[in-house]
């Protein structure tokens, strides 16, 4: 049987995947639709408290890049040490991952990140 963590888990990655798709192709209405749809993923967990976001967190492992660095901005704040190697390796690389990842670790460094307010 499938928890709700699971299936929030499931909804966050297979919407970012999707999200990365739309983006590739230029759909940016379709890609807003995914992004809208996996930020509300990240909603509920979070409200699970901790238990949400350990479940979130099983995504830093992701075989998808798009998906372990979207997990990682999310999980900054909770898992720092680990989300920020998730997010440094994918600064190394290229593309737009690269970019976000870039910037997601500057704002933190800066003070003004805050996907995670506490």
């Amino acid at each position: 049987m499938v928890t709700d963590l699971e299936e929030w888990v499931e909804e966050f990655a297979r919407n970012v995947s999707a999200q990365t798709a739309a983006i590739a192709r230029g759909d940016a209405k379709s890609g807003n639709r995914h992004a809208d749809r996996y930020i509300a993923a990240v909603r509920k967990l979070k409200a699970q408290g901790d238990a949400g976001r350990d479940a979130l967190a099983l995504l830093l492992k992701h075989s998808d890049k798009d998906v372990s660095t979207m997990a990682a901005a999310f999980l900054l704040r909770y898992r720092t040490a680990e989300a920020k190697a998730v997010l440094e390796e994918a600064a190394r690389g290229e593309g737009l991952i690269a970019f976000e990842a870039a910037q997601v670790l500057k704002s933190w460094e800066l003070g003004v990140w805050a996907l995670d307010p506490g």
